[in-house]
C-alpha cells in the first residue's frame, strides 16, 4: 500500500507529479517555472491553511529561487529535499525531482523540515570556518556532502549559516555531520 501524504506537494512542474504519483499518493500543486503568479501564491496561502504545504523543488537554482519566494511569501510551508545524486537524468539534461527513483522521493519526504528563521543561531560563520566547509581546497565538497547528511539542501558557502537557521539544525546534529565527514 502506498504512504498517503495529507498536506499538498508544490514542484515544479507536470513530470514532477508524475513521478511523485509512482512514489507516494498526494495531492500536487504546480508552479510551471520559477516566475510563480500571484495567483498560484494565493493558491498555495490557500493549501497551507487547509492542508499544509510542502516544498519539494529540483536541486538547482531554479529550484531554490521557488523555494525562496514560496518561503516569503507564506510562512510555515515544509520542505523537502532531494539530494542532488538522486536527481541526475540518465542522459544529459538538468537536474530533477522528475528523474528520481520512488525510494529516493519517500527518503527525501520522510524527512521534511519546517523553517524557522527566528530561531536563535547555533551555528556560526566562524564553525563553517573551523569545520573547512567555506574555506580550503574541499570546501565545495564538503559542504554539499554536509547539506546531504542534514537533508537542507545544497546552499553555498554565504547561505549556510542561514540554512542552518532556517531549519533549526542543532549544534549536536551539526557536529555528527561534520564528524561524518572527517572520517571520509
Amino acid at each position: 500500500m502506498m504512504k498517503k501524504i495529507k498536506e499538498v506537494i508544490v514542484v515544479e512542474g507536470k513530470d514532477d507529479t508524475v513521478r511523485i504519483k509512482k512514489a507516494v499518493a498526494a495531492d500536487t500543486l504546480e508552479t510551471r517555472g520559477s516566475a510563480i503568479s500571484e495567483e498560484t501564491i494565493d493558491q498555495i496561502r490557500r493549501l497551507q491553511a487547509e492542508r499544509g504545504v510542502i516544498v519539494f523543488t529540483d536541486p538547482d537554482f531554479s529550484g531554490e529561487k521557488i523555494r525562496k519566494t514560496i518561503s516569503a511569501e507564506v510562512p510555515d510551508v515544509k520542505h523537502a529535499f532531494l539530494a542532488r545524486r538522486d536527481a541526475v537524468p540518465s542522459k544529459k539534461g538538468s537536474l530533477g525531482v522528475e528523474h528520481a527513483t520512488p525510494e529516493a522521493i519517500r527518503e527525501a519526504l520522510s524527512k521534511v523540515y519546517t523553517e524557522a528563521s527566528d530561531a536563535p543561531i547555533q551555528i556560526t560563520r566562524a564553525d563553517l570556518l573551523d569545520a573547512d566547509l567555506i574555506s580550503g581546497a574541499h570546501a565545495k565538497q564538503r559542504r554539499m556532502e554536509l547539506c546531504e547528511l542534514l537533508n537542507i539542501g545544497y546552499v553555498n558557502g554565504k547561505q549556510l549559516v542561514k540554512r542552518l537557521q532556517l531549519f533549526q539544525v542543532s549544534r549536536e546534529a551539526f557536529n555528527a555531520a561534520v564528524t561524518k565527514l572527517d572520517e571520509k
